[in-house]
């Protein structure tokens, strides 16, 4: 097996450590902002880089990875984000699972020949070779760390296991996810075993990212919203939490400095007091959910990471200004990571962005300083 060999030893020293300090609750100057799809089509100068680019190919490319997450997350271009995370996707993990995955213009992720039956699983790799199949993300990881010079945090990613099964038997996208739910009601033993492999290359995965440089890591479970509660909790949520477990073990096993996990599951307001008790630092909160109730549910167990209405950002600046500020007085200021309930949209304005993340600092420092 390939081993990669990244060299974190000579990392810049973090300037900003605002964002992991928040994950483990400790009291701060100011709470921390960054946005998921802080990287994206809403720049006039990501649309730029990515102009006539194959989606994969950019992620297969550390050095174009790396130029994309650094256009907006440092203190020195666009934003004052205080955590960067690293460009990529979440359906290169099926891609190194031996799937072909398609960017279509227009139409998003597609599988040319998705999973419809239960012996289609031998078409996948019974065996990863993680480090070799994903080496490239490694490398943009290592690559960031060193060219962000520590002004932010860098995050890692992942998508969780039913989110990733879903979009492999889908096909694609989806609004029912009827095709990938036909499998836990009819095959559940299939179900659970494409859960189980998917969990194994993803905790291989999160620890490769570890490895190469990623100070905190945040998994998506981005399909939570098609599941009822009893499905959620035989098909979603026991992955997560094995995940949780063997990442942090084998961080623990290898000698490396332990990092914040996050765990994002959208529209799974009805598994919060599970998901705060799955072994994560942080549980990311979409816009459903009132940020003072998330906080009596989960019992001061977690940090909570969220979650203004991304579609707030069409306000005025005034209008995201008030906004931000309720937002922060119902989540607090402890334990508490600001960022949108879901990623950025496309048509966005990068001012309103600016504006966001100006509001969260600014009465953020106003709430603290009144204590």
């Amino acid at each position: 097996m390939a081993v990669f060999q990244p060299s974190p030893k000579d990392f810049p020293e973090l300037k900003n450590d605002t964002f992991l300090r928040a994950a483990r609750g400790e009291e701060l100057e100011h709470i921390p902002v960054w946005c998921m799809r802080q990287a994206g089509r809403y720049l006039p100068e990501f649309r730029e880089s990515r102009a006539g680019k194959d989606f994969f190919e950019t992620c297969r490319s550390p050095e174009a990875c790396c130029e994309l997450t650094l256009q907006v997350s440092t203190p020195l271009r666009r934003f004052s984000f205080d955590a960067a995370i690293i460009f990529s996707d979440i359906l290169v993990v099926p891609q190194a699972m031996g799937m072909e995955v398609q960017m279509s213009p227009g139409k998003g992720p597609t599988f040319p020949e998705p999973l419809k039956e239960p012996e289609d699983l031998q078409r996948l790799k019974t065996k990863v070779d993680v480090w070799s199949e994903l080496d490239y993300v490694f490398k943009a990881i290592t690559l960031t760390r060193h060219r962000i010079e520590g002004k932010v945090p860098l995050i890692g990613f992942t998508g969780a296991p039913w989110t990733l099964m879903s979009y492999m038997i889908e096909g694609g996208g989806s609004t029912t996810h009827s095709k990938a739910k036909r499998w836990l009601y009819r095959y559940p033993e299939a179900s659970h075993k494409l859960l189980s492999q998917l969990t194994d290359v993803i905790v291989e995965y999160l620890l490769g990212q570890v490895q190469a440089g990623a100070q905190a890591l945040q998994v998506f479970e981005s399909h939570t919203g098609c599941l009822g509660p009893v499905e959620f909790k035989e098909f979603s949520l026991p992955y997560l939490r094995d995940i949780a477990r063997r990442v942090k073990d084998q961080i623990k096993e290898s000698g490396l400095d332990n990092v914040p996990m996050i765990v994002f599951a959208k529209d799974g307001h009805y598994g919060l007091e599970d998901l705060s008790e799955s072994g994560y630092e942080v549980v990311g909160l979409d816009w459903t959910i009132d940020p003072r109730s998330a906080r009596i549910r989960t019992g001061g167990k977690v940090s909570l990471q969220g979650n203004m209405d991304p579609c707030a950002l069409y306000a005025t600046k005034e209008r995201i200004s008030e906004i931000v500020k309720r937002m922060l007085e119902g989540f607090g200021t402890k334990g508490y990571i600001a960022n949108l309930g879901h990623g950025l949209y496309p048509d966005m304005d990068p001012e309103n962005v600016g504006a966001f993340v100006e509001a969260v600092h600014t009465h953020s420092r106003q709430l603290i300083n009144r204590k």
